[in-house]
């Protein structure tokens, strides 16, 4: 029964030890995640977007009618004849009956502005998400460096205590050890740089993620990466199909459109209907009461102005009663007869913008696939630098027991070696970046470049984007 009391208590403890560090390691997705969520513009902004869709909800009361309700009571005391004291309660109703679709196209204008907010929230947090998954990779990268440079330290460090010993028994210039002490001070002048600069982008981080501890990383540098490309003609189809900034500028365009028919029918006169109803008299309760109905035109252009109303009605129990009203304004707003002209130029700008946008798309995401591969092969070519670099340092060890060279030119083919390490770790990262340059120019989430080019390979088909509005 212990034993069984006892396997328990470890299998607990190893289940909490492995939650406690899985709780302390951050992938990618997990770091993007929490700089979305520790962002507080974004939270501004999105808090700011209900309202503003709620706001746009209420627009509907232009369809509906228009109520007021009116109380009034005049009181007058006169020395010569009798006081009076009227009372008044009146109620107006006015419907929107045709205005020539002005109103619909103002709310879908509306509608057009928030679906642009909207998506302007969702670009801003991806930019979010893809800065943090940067800094991320910086910190893998300079942590490897400085590894790299640290073990590198150790072997200069080895090699100036026996260059130490050989200038003691006669086998080495005191010079060699001067210049061997120059190359450690670099090297140590080189991580402690490369140190202060590795705390800095950890504090960053931390503050972009809203964290107060750095956590574990629990991604890694995979120098055996490699990229799959699509071709440079799949590419730039994609390109110009859902590329963020192409999207945006067909949203611009409508919107432009929309508003040069918004100004266009500016001039068609609205219709209302209009009705009251009224109770008055001197004394509660009110006996007297009198209602009425009529029509209303208003007719608006940059040159005048003209509303005509007319109503009839009756006041209980033997008056009839009819308004007609005209009312007439000369150039109310000259300056608006130029709205026009200015929504048909903007138009043209945008479609104008459009065209050479969408010529250079192409062009750029071809651009952007030739440079996944040439940071590949730069990749591929620092590792053979490498490898080769590694079998130049074996050479020189066996050269120097021959006697051929000297320590101090051993210690020079390290130095050099840590180069080409940091190189292959420097084109490694810049591998990574250019890809997700690329799935960001084609609006492809992390790890569908890949799938796109099999399927395209595939199936001689671009994906659709289902997602995209």
């Amino acid at each position: 029964m212990r034993n069984i009391f006892t396997i328990l208590f470890v299998f607990i403890a190893v289940c909490a030890y492995a939650n406690d560090n899985n709780q302390n390691t951050l992938t990618f997705a997990q770091a993007a995640k929490l700089a979305v969520e520790s962002s507080v513009d974004l939270k501004h902004s999105r808090a700011l977007q209900p309202l503003l869709e709620g706001a746009w909800a209420w627009g509907l009361r232009a369809y509906f009618p228009q109520i007021n309700i009116s109380v009034s009571e005049n009181d007058r005391l006169q020395q010569i004849g009798a006081d009076s004291f009227m009372k008044n309660y009146n109620i107006s109703v006015e419907q929107l009956v045709w205005d020539g679709g002005k109103i619909s196209m103002s709310r879908k204008l509306e509608r057009m502005e928030l679906d642009l907010s909207a998506s302007k929230l969702d670009r801003a947090a991806n930019e979010i998400a893809e800065s943090a998954i940067s800094a991320y990779r910086k910190l893998m990268s300079s942590r490897a460096i400085l590894d790299i440079k640290k073990t590198a330290l150790v072997i200069l460090e080895e090699q100036r205590k026996i260059l130490d010993e050989e200038v003691r028994l006669g086998l080495a210039l005191p010079v060699d050890i001067a210049s061997a002490d120059i190359n450690l001070l670099n090297a140590k002048i080189d991580i402690y740089s490369l140190q202060l600069d590795l705390a800095e982008m950890e504090k960053q981080f931390l503050e972009l993620l809203g964290l107060e501890t750095m956590p574990d990383l629990a991604e890694k540098i995979d120098l055996n990466y490699s990229v799959v490309l699509p071709t440079a003609s799949a590419a730039a189809d994609l390109a110009k199909k859902q590329n963020p900034d192409l999207v945006e500028a067909r949203y611009s365009i409508k919107k432009r459109q929309m508003e040069l028919r918004y100004i266009s029918i500016s001039w068609i006169p609205n219709l209302r209907l209009t009705g009251n109803f009224g109770l008055n008299g001197q004394n509660y309760p009110l006996t007297r009461y009198n209602w009425s109905v009529g029509i209303s035109v208003d007719f608006s252009n940059p040159l005048f102005q003209n509303r005509s109303s007319a109503q009839a009605g009756w006041e209980p129990p033997y008056d009839n009663t009819a308004i007609i009203q005209n009312s007439f304004s000369i150039l109310p707003d000259p300056a608006s007869g130029y709205q026009r002209k200015q929504a048909k130029i903007a138009l043209t700008l945008e479609q104008e913008k459009y065209k050479t946008v969408f010529e250079q798309i192409g062009r750029m995401a071809a651009t952007a696939v030739n440079k996944c591969a040439f940071i590949e092969q730069k990749k591929l070519l620092a590792i053979e630098a490498s490898a080769l670099g590694a079998e130049r340092c074996r050479i020189e060890e066996i050269r120097l027991n021959l006697g051929q060279i000297t320590r101090l030119t051993l210690m020079e083919a390290f130095i050099e070696q840590t180069q080409k390490e940091i190189a292959v770790i420097e084109a490694a990262t810049s591998l990574l970046e250019a890809e997700r340059e690329l799935e960001r120019f084609l609006d492809l989430e992390p790890g569908e470049l890949k799938k796109f080019a099999a399927s395209f390979t595939d199936s001689n088909i671009t994906p659709s984007k289902s997602r995209r509005k």
